[in-house]
């Protein structure tokens, strides 16, 4: 590291500014450049001084920390924020998480947890400098987000999320991405066996900074091509997730990804309606048994009072068998929407499948629960082929 990291201190106590130049004084690759005594200074060197990290306190006067890193992260996302703070309970990290802070620390500290975070801070903005996009510049991407959605837990959400997505990425030969939004219990990297350390929580720590580079260094390749973003690997992490966190991932992976398929949890909270709201389609997952039948029931409504057309609603039933004695026309009247897709049960198959990590859609593919998501791929995806064709013929025609 030839250039030393260019830090400042933002606390408004004067003997803890002190204390923590003293301590990065042992270290010759930092260097500290200025001192702040609230937030609105703190802005200001951002601004004027362009340092590599500022350390920023939650508690200021004038503008607090949390307001403060903010403001930089939105002018000046060049500098990365490390909130630092005698407050280490879940809502303070939080906020300084949402706000735009690359991590958090808890005071008191050591000098090798201060140094060692600075460190790890600065090396990851580095690192996403340095990539390059691999997109080409006249390359039309018309990304669709598809989200597999249920009311009711166990009816197959994730092993649907997870093969569709390798059905699509293999049917289309198009970039495709993964999203595991349970947030709390997400199995996705189980169902595809695939590491799950680099993962969503991780991600949002640098979202102020987050564009197509970035997000690639916490998207887990899977054999078949797809890329995975895993779930948090604890569910207390997920309380630091936010709507707006969403928001900007799925911004940022419309603008590389063709195909974003999310698996989500089985509840209308305010992180899965954010999900809904960006989804083109929303594959409605249920079974054929009197709680799912009336779980669904009362999701429809809700859709429907969120004004979400019929279009983008899409019922998928799984594992199903003539045993139950349900018929379609008797499911279809009781939730007064059509079946689009009906998977058969295959136990053998899918459990075999999830057990193993390997997509039975790759394994089994000549079996009748692969067929039908192959054929639930196919219907996905040709609208939005047609619709791509028509659009670069246009252009051909027409000059731009």
């Amino acid at each position: 590291m030839e250039d030393k990291i260019k830090v400042v201190i933002a606390d408004d106590i004067r003997e803890t500014r002190q204390n923590i130049r003293a301590l990065l004084s042992f270290d010759e690759r930092i260097e500290v450049i200025g001192e702040a005594e609230n937030g609105e200074d703190a802005i200001f060197l951002a601004r004027e001084a362009h340092p590599d990290i500022i350390l920023m306190d939650v508690n200021m006067p004038v503008k607090n920390g949390i307001k403060a890193t903010e403001e930089i992260s939105l002018e000046s996302p060049e500098t990365s924020v490390i909130v630092i703070s005698v407050q280490s309970e879940q809502e303070y990290m939080r906020k300084a998480m949402a706000a735009g802070a690359r991590d958090y620390i808890a005071k008191p500290f050591s000098d090798e947890d201060l140094i060692n975070t600075i460190i790890r801070t600065y090396n990851m903005e580095e690192r996403r400098r340095q990539k390059t996009t691999e997109i080409k510049a006249d390359e039309v991407i018309d990304s669709k987000v598809i989200t597999v959605f249920s009311t009711k837990g166990g009816v197959g959400k994730t092993t649907i999320a997870s093969n569709l997505a390798v059905t699509i990425a293999r049917q289309t030969k198009k970039r495709v991405a993964l999203l595991d939004l349970d947030l709390f219990f997400g199995n996705v990297a189980i169902h595809l066996n695939v590491s799950s350390k680099a993962n969503i929580s991780e991600l949002v720590k640098v979202i102020g900074s987050l564009d197509v580079d970035l997000v690639e260094d916490f998207l887990v390749s899977h054999f078949s091509g797809v890329r995975v973003l895993a779930a948090p690997n604890k569910p207390e992490y997920a309380e630091y997730i936010t709507p707006q966190h969403i928001e900007k991932i799925l911004a940022v992976l419309r603008k590389k990804y063709h195909y974003i398929i999310i698996d989500t949890a089985q509840s209308f909270g305010e992180n899965t309606l954010a999900v809904l709201d960006a989804s083109e389609k929303i594959l409605f997952v249920s079974t054929m048994d009197l709680p799912a039948i009336k779980n669904i029931n009362t999701g429809l409504e809700l859709m429907k009072t969120l004004k979400y057309p019929d279009s983008k609603i899409h019922i998928v039933l799984n594992r199903v068998s003539e045993q139950f004695g349900v018929k379609y026309s008797d499911f279809e009247n009781a939730v007064k929407h059509k079946i689009w897709a009906a998977i058969p049960e295959d136990n053998t198959t899918v459990i075999n499948s999830v057990n193993k990590g390997l997509p039975f859609v790759m394994t089994r593919s000549v079996t009748q629960v692969s067929k039908k998501v192959y054929e639930m791929g196919t219907k996905l995806t040709a609208s939005q082929n047609q619709a791509l064709n028509e659009k670069r013929f246009l252009q051909r025609i027409l000059g731009f």
